[in-house]
This record gives structure tokens, C-alpha cells and sequence, in this order.
């Protein structure tokens, strides 16, 4: 279905992989790993036709679904029963009968005579595409994944962008495509939704290859996993299910690190015979080979070492401010007849951790967005204390400019008396250096961007941020080591989230529900109702 020959992929002139085979058959269910930035994404994407390759061929074989990691939908206005639908090309059919179905009501005889000569044709048409079974099966899958019947006849423009990514799986899903390419699927997802898509996935019968962070959607799907190597710029397949294969990992890890301090001591042993030779005239020559020696074997060793960096910081003291930085009161907003929220009155004082919950679709990262001067509220007003500095963490990263490098986005976050030096060190301190600096923002992937997104904050020292869903597309221990960083912010914190570990790390102490705007002290009760929000 997909046939793999000899690939290379690069992100800009950095090399990512070379000399890859593999195949995607009927029946593979592929997990694809690998830290952040090894080149998951940038796989999927050449898989799927959306870029090419630097060297090798693929081969491709029936349908595929791709769902990227930052859908990009062409037509905002589009409703969202349109855009699920298009995927089988019924939203034009649907949209023809309801004109006929409008015509044939109106007064003008010849309007309505000619509606319903049309109307047998285009339901014929409509029947042979899968008629009123297929479009009962995308209500289904829509329903499924939180996707109610007063979101599905919204314009794509009105939705939250996690209520548009949910549309962007569901018309994948509904597509019924014979090769999936799933590039984090589970993001944006309650906890309802992500246990029916791993039944979904589980019983898919053609070929899935999926990037996720979410292991329990791994250990009940995949059947194979491909971890990519950034270090050696390879990969290794390994046809086991999940449970077998972090088992593998562990014992190949093992054997790695015997290699290593294996490599250290001949090292060793060689610069301690070198240092005794050049003190003698005639072994100057031998000396000099056995330093080259020692040389290529640190160098192989650094190399094995770079694989393990990880993030590896902690966000500095914000700016001065006064007790209450942020005060909200009477936020409103309603896309048309469909009112979000109303009402909503919060403060958020110096140091404060307020968690945001509601059901998809309930305005939360509406609400972000407000209290970050993104958008406007239909009524309410927005009070800044006394030095408020807002940081705002984007979902889909909207707050950076893709067609920027890395550095020069850091450079517009940053104060102006931030030298390039400090900017360049809080870049290292997110896994940023030498070339990668210079890489446009478009060309990351979605967890080096949410990287860069949480350094243009660091760099901001800001006193208030407002987080959503900001642990999305990390690997783990990039993950662990930016939770450990919040967890000690000094300044304040709300955040959105579906992942209990990362508000478990806030360590909260109020809770705000959506839609109604309730206000709580919070306690432990609460963390139930995480993944389900």
C-alpha cells in the first residue's frame, strides 16, 4: 500500500534520515517514535504526497487519510457536516438537495416544477455515493468524538481549534481510506472520544501508521513500532506490539550503555599510551594515530550522547506587577444563535494557578483568547493591573510567525535589552542550537514548536500565562522537564488542559467551569473531570 525505498529526509540542510526502507501493508499498525524533531512529521508528510523527500522513492497503492498534526481547512466558512462530508464528495450532492428541497416550496410554478424534475436525479446520484446509510455513519463518527449536531451546522470559522481538528479526524475517518497516517490523533480529545478511536483504529483493516505520545492508544493498536534514530539518522523496526517493544528498548538501552563505557575506557586507555609515546622522539608518530583514534571514538561517543539531551530549564522571575494583574468582568460571546458563555467575572491575582474546565465546545480556549487580547468579547470588559505582561501559549501555535526563523521569533518575544546572547541561551535551553536557530518556524515539527512557543514566553518574562493545552506533541521527558519548570513558576498561571499529569504538576488552587463561569477552590475531585473536559 506504501513501498518506502532508500529515503532521505532533511529539515533544511539538517539531516534526518537516510538509506530508509519499510512498507506499509494491509494489516501493518504502525507506531512511528522518536524524540522531537527526529522527523516523524516531516515522514508522514512525504508519505502522504504532502512534501517530497530529499532522495528515494515512495510508492503508493490506494487511498490514504493524513491527518497532520496543524490541519489546515481552505474554506473557513464551510460548515462542519460539509467539510466531514466532502470527504466522499457528498457535501456538494447534500447541498443541491436542500436547494431542490427549497425550490420545490417555492411560488413560482416554474422554480419548483424544475426542483422537482431535478430533485430524482440528485437523490439517485446521492443514493449510489452510500445515500442516507453514509451519511448516518458520519453522524456516528462525529458524535463520537464530540462533535453534537449544533457544532456539525457551525461554519468551520466559529469552532475552537480543537473543535476543528475533531472535524479534521472525523472527515479522515469517515473517509474510509485503506492506508491512515495519524499524526497525534488523540490531541484535543476527552477521555470518551479517545477510547472509542482506539476500538476504531484496533479494527481498521487496512494499514495505520500513527505518531502519538498517548501510550495506552499505542499498546492497544499498533502491532509493529519504527523509532526513529535523530542520532544515527536511522531507524529500527521492530515487529512487536508496544508492551514488547519498550521491553526491546530497554535491553538494546542496556547494551548501548555497556558500549559506551566500553568505548570510554579504550579511550582511555589509548590517550594515557599516547601521552607516555610523545614523551619518547621516536613513538611521536605512533602517538599522533593513537590521539586520531582516540578523537573518532569521542567523536562517535558525543554523537551517541546528543539523542539523550533534553530540555533543560526553568522560566525566569516574571516582571514586577501589582496584587491583581488581570481582572475580567461580565465576558460574553455567541457565534450567532449559539451562545458559548455569558457572564463570566474572574481575577487573577500575583502567583495565582487557576485551571479552566468544560466540556468540548464549553469556550475555553475562547476565553484564552480573550483574556489575551486575541479576540474581543461580545460584552465584558478586560481590567490590566499595574505591569501586566501577558504570556500566551497557543494551541495551534498561532503566536508564531512560520515564516520567521527560530531566532528571529525569539528576537520579536524578547525585550529589547536581551542580548542575542541570552536569546541564544534560552534557545539552547529548549534544544535550539547552531543551525537549528536559523530553520523557519513552518519547517518544525509540532513538538519543536511547542518548544519554541513556550521559549518566546520564557523570554518574555511575563507575569501571567495563559497556557492552552501546552503539553501537546512533547515527547516525555521533554514533557516532564517543562512541568517541572511551571510547577515553580513564581508568577501566575491559568491553564487548559486534557492532561491530568500536567495539572497535577500546576498544582492549582482554583478551578473555573465553563460555560456557566463558576468559581472554586481546587481540590483533588477535580482531576476526574481533566481528560473528560
Amino acid at each position: 500500500m506504501i513501498s518506502v525505498a532508500d529515503l532521505e529526509l532533511r529539515a533544511g540542510a539538517r539531516l534526518l534520515m537516510e538509506g530508509v526502507s519499510f512498507r506499509i501493508d494491509k494489516g501493518d499498525k504502525i507506531g512511528l517514535v522518536g524524540r522531537n524533531g527526529a522527523g516523524k512529521t516531516t515522514m508522514t508528510r512525504v508519505l502522504a504526497g504532502e512534501s517530497l523527500p530529499a532522495g528515494g522513492t515512495v510508492n503508493t497503492t490506494g487511498t490514504i487519510g493524513y491527518l497532520p498534526q496543524d490541519p489546515r481547512t481552505p474554506n473557513m466558512e464551510q460548515l462542519a457536516r460539509d467539510r466531514i462530508l466532502s470527504a466522499r464528495g457528498l457535501d456538494v450532492i447534500v447541498g443541491k438537495l436542500k436547494k431542490c428541497q427549497d425550490d420545490m416550496a417555492s411560488e413560482d410554478e416554474a422554480v419548483a416544477a424544475k426542483a422537482m424534475r431535478q430533485y430524482d436525479r440528485i437523490e439517485a446520484e446521492f443514493i449510489a455515493g452510500g445515500g442516507y446509510a453514509a451519511e448516518s455513519e458520519a453522524a456516528a463518527i462525529s458524535n463520537n468524538l464530540a462533535l453534537p449536531e449544533r457544532l456539525l451546522n457551525q461554519a468551520l470559522s466559529t469552532l475552537s481549534g480543537g473543535q476543528r481538528r475533531r472535524v479534521e479526524l472525523a472527515r479522515i475517518l469517515y473517509a474510509d481510506a485503506e492506508t491512515l497516517l495519524l499524526d497525534e490523533p488523540t490531541n484535543h480529545l476527552d477521555a470518551d472520544s479517545v477510547t472509542w478511536l482506539r476500538g476504531f483504529l484496533a479494527n481498521h483493516q487496512g494499514g495505520l501508521m500513527v505518531i502519538s505520545h498517548d501510550t495506552a492508544l499505542l499498546e492497544a493498536t499498533v502491532n509493529k513500532v519504527i523509532h526513529l534514530d535523530a542520532n544515527r539518522a536511522t531507524m529500527d523496526v521492530y515487529n512487536l506490539g508496544w508492551k514488547r517493544y519498550l521491553q526491546q528498548r530497554e535491553t538494546d538501552e542496556r547494551a548501548r550503555k555497556r558500549e559506551r563505557a566500553n568505548t570510554e575506557k579504550k579511550a582511555g586507555t589509548l590517550l594515557a599510551q599516547a601521552n607516555k609515546m610523545k614523551a619518547r622522539a621516536s613513538g611521536a608518530s605512533a602517538a599522533q594515530s593513537m590521539l586520531k583514534r582516540v578523537d573518532r571514538l569521542m567523536g562517535g561517543l558525543e554523537e551517541a550522547r546528543a539523542v539523550d539531551r533534553v530540555a533543560n530549564l526553568r522560566f525566569p522571575d516574571p516582571a514586577p506587577c501589582g496584587k491583581t494583574p488581570l481582572m475580567a468582568k461580565g465576558l460574553s460571546k455567541s457565534y450567532g444563535s449559539l451562545e458559548i458563555f455569558t457572564d463570566v467575572s474572574l481575577a487573577i491575582d500575583r502567583g495565582s494557578k487557576v485551571v479552566i474546565l468544560g466540556l468540548n465546545g464549553a469556550g475555553k480556549t475562547t476565553l484564552l483568547r480573550m483574556l489575551a487580547g486575541v479576540s474581543d468579547p461580545d460584552t465584558g470588559d478586560l481590567v490590566p493591573g499595574f505591569g501586566l505582561k501577558i504570556g500566551y501559549f497557543a494551541q495551534e501555535h498561532d503566536t508564531l510567525d512560520v515564516d520567521r526563523s527560530v531566532l528571529e521569533n525569539m528576537r520579536s518575544a524578547a525585550p529589547s535589552h536581551m542580548g542575542d546572547a541570552e536569546v541564544r541561551g534560552i534557545l539552547g535551553s529548549f534544544m535550539f542550537s547552531g543551525d537549528d536557530v536559523s530553520k523557519p518556524a513552518g519547517v518544525l515539527s509540532g513538538g519543536e514548536k511547542t518548544r519554541l512557543a513556550l521559549a518566546t514566553i520564557v523570554a518574555s518574562s511575563a507575569n501571567v500565562l495563559l497556557l492552552d493545552e501546552p503539553t501537546n506533541n512533547l515527547d516525555p521527558a521533554s514533557r516532564a522537564e517543562i512541568l517541572a519548570a511551571l510547577s515553580n513558576f513564581p508568577g501566575a498561571v491559568v491553564m487548559v488542559s486534557h492532561d491530568e499529569g500536567a495539572v497535577a504538576a500546576l498544582n492549582p488552587d482554583r478551578v473555573v467551569l465553563l460555560p456557566d463561569g463558576d468559581e472554586d477552590l481546587w481540590n483533588d475531585s477535580y482531576l476526574e473531570l481533566v481528560t473528560l473536559a
